[in-house]
């Protein structure tokens, strides 16, 4: 395949993501498409960056378990506008993950060991940067390792000096919490994973996230309770008003079902709680007026605080989602795993000073 390399100068792309951080997304105006079109030129020119990255992520991995999971994924245009507008003194050039790579573990000291892979060998591009997100989680919970490189070519691939790739390194649990709060903000139309959206679906993650740093013996998630009996209490609570079991299981079902759609764009889905019932509209791309109005009118049907559900998703929101997390069914079930294990209390007590595991599996 022929690779696509940079064709403006980094001037020209901070100017295009300023100019695309002040208009709404989709962008119809001429201005903004050729915003946009610069952008998406800088996104595509990290491809070939991010392709040799991941061969060797993958060949460090596998020394260490041979059945690590290894992805890659170039940032959705949605979520750089997004990022751009969270953050407006941000230069696109200096946007650390447009390509990024992971790895994915079974065990916490095999995330260690990659880390110190990485950092005790010789590699031919520039370290940039990391965060130990494990050590120091998110405020929402989110834990992982991150490694920054920026990628120096020579000859043919000198084009893409600069142009840097995020490596991340995780544990299956940390993937499945990854995994769980991508399809619920799918599903609620929120960016839960920028900390953005419903307050009780976000406690009930960075709790969740603390949780699972007790059963992996890692430092806790800060602002949650270190006392565990209140930390099952205010979990369960959220749980049960959220119905994130039910949420969760319907989700699963609804995914498979659209993944294997066909001449289908958009999809308004009615889920009914209490039934576990779930109805299905599809609509083709030239049907998305169409789409859009009657998910507007059956949206506007449902009761003040019903716990019920109307959604409107489309098969780009689909494929990215199966892009992003190939493991997508195999970690959801794992998450609803979890979450029943952390419901019965089967955890250690968070601590805020802890070890790491010497290595022993996650799940028993």
């Amino acid at each position: 395949m022929a690779w696509a390399t940079p064709q403006f100068t980094p001037e020209v792309v901070n100017a295009a993501a300023k100019k695309l951080a002040g208009l709404e997304f989709p962008v119809v105006d001429l201005a903004g498409l050729e915003a946009l079109g610069v952008l998406n030129n800088w996104r595509s020119s990290h491809a070939y960056p991010l392709n040799t990255f991941q061969i060797t992520l993958r060949n460090k991995a596998r020394k260490i378990e041979r059945g690590v999971i290894v992805a890659q994924r170039s940032k959705r245009l949605e979520s750089i506008h997004k990022k751009l507008v969270a953050k407006p003194t941000m230069r696109m050039t200096q946007m650390q993950d447009i390509a990024g790579c992971r790895a994915v573990f079974t065990k916490m000291t095999s995330v260690y060991r990659l880390v110190r892979a990485y950092k005790s060998s010789k590699f031919d591009h520039k370290f940039r940067g990391e965060k130990d997100y494990i050590a120091n989680p998110k405020p929402d919970g989110y834990r992982c390792y991150h490694l920054v490189y920026e990628y120096i070519g020579s000859g043919d691939t000198a084009a893409y000096s600069g142009l840097r790739v995020e490596v991340q390194i995780r544990t299956q649990m940390q993937h499945a919490w990854a995994t769980a709060v991508e399809a619920v903000g799918i599903f609620t139309k929120q960016a839960l994973k920028s900390n953005q959206g419903d307050q009780e679906w976000l406690r009930f993650f960075a709790l969740m996230g603390s949780a699972l740093a007790a059963i992996e013996q890692t430092p806790p998630v800060p602002g949650t309770p270190v006392d565990k009996v209140e930390l099952v209490r205010e979990i369960g609570a959220l749980a049960q008003a959220l119905h994130v079991k039910q949420m969760l299981q319907v989700y699963n079902t609804t995914l498979t079902t659209l993944g294997s759609a066909k001449d289908e764009k958009y999809f308004i889905i009615e889920v009914d709680l209490d039934s576990l019932r779930i109805t299905v509209r599809r609509f083709k791309a030239k049907e998305s007026e169409e789409a859009n109005r009657i998910y507007t009118e059956l949206e506007s049907k449902l009761p003040d605080g019903s716990p019920n559900q109307v959604v409107l998703v489309s098969v780009d929101n689909i494929n990215a989602l199966k892009k992003a997390y190939p493991n997508y069914f195999l970690d959801t079930d794992l998450f609803s795993r979890l979450v029943d294990r952390v419901l019965k209390g089967d955890f250690p007590a968070p601590q805020a000073q802890t070890t790491l595991s010497l290595g022993e599996p996650l799940l028993a």
